[in-house]
C-alpha cells in the first residue's frame, strides 16, 4: 500500500491496556498496519501523564485535533494509540505515530504496567520522544526510572536469563530507537557557567556523571548512565508554554496566531527534525520494517509480556523473519502463477517455448522473494520455493501435454468424419475403392499437419 493510500481520519488504539493490566493488540489497528507494505517511520512518545504528549503528536501529524487531549489532571490516553499518515517528506515511507498512556498515573497504581508501556514504545519505534515538564534535574531523571529497568524488561539474546550489566550495551543499541527529550514549559535561560548553550548542550550537561563512588552517587548516575549507553543518538528541544494558562484548556481550538512565538519556533524545528531525520524502523541486519511487520512485532512482544516472559529481541526478529519469508514465498508463487497465466497459451508449439517462459517467470518470482525475505531462514525458504517451482513446472508440462492431446484428438475426430461416413456407406467397398480410401486418408493427414495450434502432441 502506498503512503497516499493510508486513510486514517484519526488515531486508533493499537495496544489496549485493560483494567487488569493485560495488554491486548487490537485487530482493527493491526489489520490496517498489515495493509501497509511500505517501510514505516515510527515515532513514539512517552512521559508522565498530563504533560501534553498528545498535543505534541498532533503537531507531528500536522493536525490540530487527533490524539485525545484533556483539560483536567486525569490521564486521557490508555494503552498505545496509533495514527498512520503519509510521510510529509518521504513518499516511499509511511509515518506511524504512537501516543502512549501517561506514566505515573496515580489512578492506576501499577508501575510494572508503566514499565511495559515504556519498553513497548522503545521496541516498536525508530524515534522515541521523552516528554517532561519544567527542567532536566535530578528529580526529573529519577522519574525516568523506567530506563534503568530496561535490562529487566528486555533481553537481546535467547538465553534463559535477561541481559545483565556485564553484557555489552551495544547489543541493545542495535535494536533501540533514536532518543529525543522534549522539555515543556521551559522558561529559564539556556546558560551554563555564564555561557549560552544549545538545547543539546543543555541535555548533555544534565547527563554528566557525578564524580564519586558512594551508593548515593551511583544511584544518581544510574539513569544518566543508562540514557548515555542505550541511546547514543540523542537530541533535545525546549519549549515555552504554548499559550496562557486560561487558553491551555482549549489548545485544539487555538489558531497559530493565538500561540506563543517562543513555543511555535522550537515546535517548527522539532517537527522538521523528526520529519527529515527520523529513519524507518529496522531490525538487526538493516531490514526495513513494513506496517505488516510492525503489527507482527507488536503481537510477538505483547504475547511474551502476557505470558509472563521477558521479551527477547532476537527471538522476535527470528519469528518475524519466519512470517515474512513465508509471506514472501506465497507472494512469489502467486506472481509465478499470474505471469505464467498471462504469457503462456496452452498448448505451446514446442517444449522449448514453454520452458523458456517458465524460466523467465521463475526468475521474476525468485527476485520478488529475495527482495522481501530476510534473516537466517532465507536459504531454507528459497530452497522450498525452488522445489515448489520445480513441481509447478512439471505440472505445467503435463497440462501442456494434456491440452495438446485433447486438441489433437478433437482435430483428428473432426477431420475423419467424412472418411468414416464413406466407410459406413460402403463407398470404398467397390473396385478401386481402396485406392480412393488411401487418397482420402492422405488428404486428411495433410490437413491435420497444416492445422495450427495442435501443440507438442
Amino acid at each position: 500500500m502506498a503512503s497516499k493510500d493510508v486513510l486514517m481520519a484519526g488515531p486508533l488504539c493499537l495496544i489496549e491496556n485493560q483494567p487488569d493490566g493485560e495488554l491486548v493488540v487490537q485487530e482493527e489497528a493491526a489489520g490496517l498496519l498489515a495493509q501497509i507494505r511500505q517501510p514505516v517511520v515510527v515515532v513514539a512518545i512517552v512521559g508522565l501523564y498530563r504533560t501534553g504528549k498528545s498535543y505534541l503528536m498532533n503537531r507531528l501529524a500536522g493536525k490540530r485535533k487527533g490524539f485525545c487531549l484533556g483539560a483536567t489532571v486525569q490521564g486521557m490516553t490508555k494503552g498505545i494509540w496509533m495514527w498512520c499518515l503519509p510521510h510529509p517528506k518521504r513518499a516511499d515511507c509511511t509515518l506511524v505515530l504512537l501516543d502512549t498512556e501517561g506514566l505515573g498515573d496515580v489512578g492506576k497504581g501499577d508501575t510494572q504496567n508503566d514499565a511495559w508501556i515504556f519498553a513497548l514504545s522503545i521496541l516498536l519505534s525508530s524515534t522515541l520522544v521523552y516528554n517532561s515538564m519544567g527542567t532536566i534535574d535530578q528529580n526529573t531523571l529519577e522519574k525516568l526510572q523506567y530506563v534503568t529497568e530496561l535490562t529487566k524488561k528486555i533481553r537481546t539474546k535467547s538465553s534463559m536469563k535477561p541481559l545483565r550489566e556485564e553484557e555489552n550495551a551495544s547489543e541493545f543499541v542495535r535494536f533501540f530507537p533514536a532518543f529525543i527529550w522534549a522539555v515543556r514549559d521551559f522558561t529559564l535561560e539556556l546558560e551554563i557557567d555564564g555561557r549560552l548553550v544549545s538545547d543539546d548542550e543543555y541535555l548533555e550537561n544534565a547527563l554528566k556523571l557525578q564524580k564519586g563512588d558512594t551508593e548515593q552517587i551511583k544511584k544518581c548516575n544510574m539513569p544518566r548512565l543508562c540514557i548515555r549507553q542505550f541511546f547514543p543518538s540523542r537530541k533535545c528541544f525546549t519549549f515555552d508554554r504554548p499559550a496562557s494558562k486560561k487558553n491551555l484548556r482549549r489548545l485544539e481550538e487555538l489558531e497559530e496566531d493565538d500561540l506563543e512565538e517562543e513555543f511555535l519556533k522550537p515546535m517548527a524545528r522539532f517537527c522538521q527534525h523528526i520529519w527529515k531525520t527520523s529513519k524507518p524502523k529496522t531490525v538487526p541486519g538493516g531490514q526495513a520494517v513494513t506496517g505488516a511487520m510492525l503489527a507482527n512485532l507488536a503481537k510477538t512482544y505483547v504475547g511474551a509480556i502476557n505470558s509472563g516472559q521477558v521479551p527477547c529481541l532476537e527471538n522476535a526478529v527470528l519469528a518475524l523473519a519466519e512470517i515474512e519469508n513465508a509471506a514472501a514465498m506465497r507472494e512469489a508463487l502467486s506472481c509465478y502463477e499470474e505471469q505464467v497465466g498471462n504469457r503462456v497459451k496452452l498448448p505451446t508449439c514446442t517444449m522449448e517455448e514453454l520452458l523458456g517462459v517458465h524460466a523467465e517467470c521463475e526468475r521474476e518470482a525468485t527476485g520478488l522473494f529475495l527482495a522481501r525475505a530476510f534473516g537466517v531462514s532465507i536459504k531454507e525458504f528459497q530452497e522450498a520455493l525452488e522445489e515448489e517451482l520445480k513441481r509447478r513446472k512439471e505440472e505445467l508440462c503435463k497440462r501442456n501435454e494434456q491440452v495438446s492431446f485433447v486438441r489433437c484428438s478433437a482435430a483428428l475426430l473432426d477431420l475423419s468424419q467424412e472418411l468414416e461416413e464413406g466407410i459406413r456407406l460402403g463407398l470404398f467397398s467397390v473396385p478401386g475403392g481402396y485406392r480412393q480410401f488411401l487418397e482420402k486418408r492422405h488428404e486428411i493427414e495433410e490437413k491435420y499437419r497444416l492445422l495450427p495450434g495442435k501443440g507438442i502432441q
